[in-house]
């Protein structure tokens, strides 16, 4: 299957599919541009000066959400430090297309604040169990009573009450700062939701500031250095509150006993600007390296809302600047691309090119803008991985990688995984001795390596 061009270079608009796939590209390519969106600040920052307003950043906080917990512990630090007004909402988990299953995030959202809050100087209990309802349900009722103010200084301390399990320090809390009725908590999270729905998000643990989400402590860096470059940093040149933790290899090697599983999709930003960086950390490290490619969520019928694909791909964007990798130019591979590619990976990967057919198309849809679904850009992708094109479209109508895909996604959801990009580090008897989600845990997984290898 090839697309059609017209003699000026441009999609014929005789078939809608791929002129709908012509445009989102553009405006994906658009989004990711970082001189369109330093253009967008500028311009956001003159109209708020022209209107006199203050520097306002709103906080969504989910009672139930180990991450709302770590940002809470550093509310009070970030109002003081920045020339900023600081207002505080309280939101209820998303049960909706924008979070298909709530409930493995909140399981994994304790599990991974859990490995990485001593990181960044936070305090969440390792292995953390989920805190009986009745218990969020009062922590939910005595932030629901709280002014702003109150709630940047005590969001933390019921928070730390309810992780810990401390059920008799909560309820000294709410004796001392007070409840709120049930209407009045069904109010004050109503407004909260409202807020964040209107403001275009679905997530509770973010910070929003002029038009842009940032997740919780992960992504703080980023709206620090915004804030910096504002010029209302009061302690300008010194470290910042949440920095962006960096990839350690270290020099500790390992001789092979330690395997790092890598669970990628070919239609996924995250994967794309991580993809290549996690096959170099196991090769700088010795780690043993096994990819294990999956089909694409909307490939695999999970609906997307347009509201989360703007946000992931803007999000993508800034994280793949703040790690120099290639990103930007981008063509969305949906669909057929997607299936040619992974029809040609068991015979890439019999060749011990896998790896590096994976990684070529990455970088052709989402850095070079090439057409994965054209003849031609298939063609650069398999030769670009050092593979014959002519013996490879001998595997273009197979569908043997269908079984293989769904066993990798079934092995990803032992763990609570469901999401791409996702992995597993085993040890020497295969147990897996880490499994976490996202690109913005490589750093956990090099250091987690290092600390096996240096025991």
């Amino acid at each position: 299957m090839t697309e059609k061009f017209n003699e000026q270079g441009g999609v014929s608009t005789m078939d809608p599919s791929i002129l709908r796939r012509w445009i989102s590209s553009k405006l994906m390519t658009l989004m990711s541009s970082q001189a369109s969106l330093n253009k967008k600040r500028k311009q956001l920052e003159r109209k708020r000066r022209r209107a006199g307003e203050l520097h306002v950043v709103e906080y969504f906080h989910q009672v139930d959400d180990g991450y709302s917990h770590l940002a809470a512990q550093v509310l009070y630090d970030l109002s003081q430090r920045y020339d900023i007004q600081l207002r505080c909402h309280i939101v209820t988990g998303a049960y909706d297309n924008n979070m298909p299953e709530p409930e493995l995030l909140t399981a994994l959202s304790a599990y991974d604040a859990g490995k990485i809050a001593s990181h960044y100087s936070l305090n969440f209990p390792r292995q953390a169990k989920e805190p009986d309802q009745n218990y969020i349900n009062l922590a939910l009722s005595i932030m629901a009573k709280l002014d702003n103010q109150s709630r940047i200084e005590s969001m933390q301390l019921i928070g730390a009450a309810l992780w810990s399990h401390d059920y008799q320090k909560l309820k000294i809390l709410a004796k001392k700062l007070g409840v709120a009725s049930v209407s009045e908590v069904l109010t004050v999270t109503a407004n909260g939701n409202a807020r964040r729905k209107a403001l275009k998000h679905y997530s509770g643990g973010m910070f929003y500031y002029a038009k842009e989400w940032y997740w919780g402590i992960d992504r703080l860096y980023h709206l620090e250095q915004r804030l910096a470059d504002l010029g209302i940093d009061r302690k300008a040149n010194t470290p910042m509150i949440a920095p962006r933790q960096n990839i350690i290899l270290g020099q500790a090697q390992d001789n092979g006993s330690l395997t790092l599983e890598i669970f990628a999709s070919l239609r996924s930003p995250y994967t794309a600007i991580v993809f290549d960086r996690a096959v170099a950390l196991a090769a700088g490290t010795g780690v043993t390296l096994d990819v294990k490619p999956i089909l694409p969520m909307v490939m695999r019928g999970v609906p997307a809302t347009s509201e989360k694909g703007m946000y992931i791909f803007t999000d993508a964007a800034r994280e793949a600047w703040a790690a120099d990798v290639p990103y930007g130019q981008f063509y969305d591979p949906i669909g057929e691309p997607v299936r040619r590619c992974y029809s040609l990976y068991p015979w890439a990967h019999k060749q011990g090119k896998g790896t590096q057919l994976l990684s070529s198309f990455l970088n052709a849809a989402f850095a070079q803008g090439i057409n994965t679904n054209t003849d031609i850009g298939l063609k650069t992708v398999v030769e670009n991985a050092g593979l014959d094109w002519e013996t490879a479209k001998r595997s273009l109508a197979n569908d043997d990688w269908k079984e293989l895909l769904e066993q990798n996604r079934m092995l990803m959801y032992q763990h609570g995984l469901w999401g791409v990009p996702s992995f597993r580090l085993l040890n020497a008897q295969k147990e897996v001795v880490l499994a976490i989600w996202g690109q913005d845990r490589l750093w956990l997984i090099a250091r987690e390596i290092q600390r096996i290898l240096n025991s």
